[in-house]
């Protein structure tokens, strides 16, 4: 389980967040929804420790431990995973090289072994064809010249082979189209299981036709301003926000 509570913070002296509480249970898909600046990005760089943002008041708990001034790559080793909305440009570095280096750092963590060239290729073979991906791919330099869906396939990929337990997908969805929002979506249902939590943060319904959420949170002015199932998905469709915020 991972527990936000009375989330508090700033950047550079501007407040963001204002006091954010948030559950997010294991077997559960959970979705975050709101207005732009609402502070939903800002959200996803906290918990995974980015330090540039300054939490003033407020815990973020794993599994009851405190983990609010642990740094990213500690954060890592815990399990947890950020898909970036704007993915850097890595040239010179094949995505498979990438991804063995990474998942061999995160063995190392665990005191396990780490994995041999040849169970790596298996392994990789094996989530690319989760993805409906050509092997090629692999071989590319990381998100040098990709496309912003084959960025976002990029960032499953990572999801699908360092198997985190809690992944935030920070706007997973923009610049997709239909073919590239369905191929991703399927990756995301093929990974999902009892013993993890998915965060999906985005703006629109339509990756939740593909995904469908156990919670939806909606967060205005740096705050949940309410919750529900995922009916409150058509019920942002019809309405907008103007209705939570006139009842907040």
């Amino acid at each position: 389980m991972l527990e936000i509570k009375n989330l508090h913070v700033e950047i550079e002296g501007t407040k963001i967040l204002n006091g954010v509480n948030l559950t997010l249970e294991k077997g559960k898909i959970h979705a975050l929804m709101g207005p732009n600046g609402s502070g939903k990005s800002t959200l996803a760089n906290v918990i995974m420790g980015h330090p540039k943002y300054e939490v003033t008041e407020g815990q973020i708990l794993l599994n009851g431990d405190d983990i609010t001034e642990m740094s990213p790559d500690q954060r890592a080793k815990k399990g947890l995973f950020l898909s970036f909305q704007y993915p850097s440009e890595v040239s010179g570095v094949p995505i498979s090289t990438f991804l063995r280096e990474a998942l061999n750092a995160q063995r190392e963590s665990l005191n396990q072994e780490p994995m041999g060239v040849m169970d790596f290729r298996d392994l990789l073979k094996e989530k690319l064809k989760l993805l409906n991906t050509d092997e090629s791919f692999a071989e590319r330099y990381l998100n040098d010249g990709f496309s912003g869906g084959e960025k976002k396939k990029s960032e499953i990929l990572q999801l699908a082979v360092l198997n985190p337990t809690i992944s935030i997908l920070d706007e997973t969805d923009s610049g997709l189209d239909i073919d590239a929002l369905r191929a991703v979506s399927e990756g995301i249902n093929a990974i999902m299981d009892e013993n993890k939590i998915i965060l999906i943060i985005t703006h629109y319904k339509r990756i939740l036709e593909h995904i469908n959420p156990d919670k939806l949170s909606i967060l205005i002015d740096g705050k949940i301003a309410t919750e529900g199932g995922a009916e409150l998905v058509d019920e942002l469709e019809e309405k907008g926000y103007g209705w939570i915020e006139e009842e907040d």
